[in-house]
């Protein structure tokens, strides 16, 4: 991030002049800002340089520096990041291990992950005969899920199988 102006760095004339309080005190010369600041003992610092006249205000530039870097951290933890959790399955797999998988994925649903369910074809169940099998088997598993559902990308075949993206309604 580009540092402000502070100070004597302030080169245009006039500028919109807010106080420390957060009052609007006018449209002011810029030498009349630095010398209101300076009475005071605080700094002058470019708020809004693009705005018509710049918007300076008068804070302490330390305190100013360290709101800033605490509002950047405040959002940093209040962003969701969802995540992408895989669940791999076989053609193979029984109904037990199935209904454990559901409700593994049902816990990371919970959580607000994003599945990624994916079907791992190997030797000759790669051929086309088995492929409708495993696309049933997939619809099986959606079905298994305890909580509502929505396929945010269609079943789609992808390297050794099919895969297909799962999110929580």
């Amino acid at each position: 991030m580009k540092q402000p102006r502070v100070n004597n760095q302030i080169r245009i004339s006039p500028i919109r002049l807010i106080d420390e309080k957060g009052l609007n005190l006018g449209i002011v010369e810029t030498y009349q800002a630095l010398e209101i600041a300076k009475e005071r003992g605080l700094d002058l610092v470019e708020i809004a340089p693009l705005a018509q006249p710049p918007v300076c205000r008068i804070i302490d530039f330390g305190k100013y520096q360290y709101q800033k870097s605490r509002q950047g951290k405040g959002q940093k933890t209040k962003q969701k990041i969802t995540e992408v959790k895989g669940i791999r399955i076989s053609l193979r797999i029984s109904r037990h291990d199935l209904e454990t998988k559901a409700k593994q994925t049902e816990k990371f649903l919970q959580k607000g992950n994003k599945i990624r369910i994916e079907i791992v074809l190997k030797g000759r169940e790669k051929s086309f005969q088995f492929q409708n099998l495993a696309k049933e088997k997939l619809q099986e598993f959606i079905q298994l899920i305890p909580v509502e559902v929505f396929i945010e990308r269609e079943i789609k075949r992808e390297g050794r199988g099919f895969n297909v993206i799962i999110a929580k309604q």
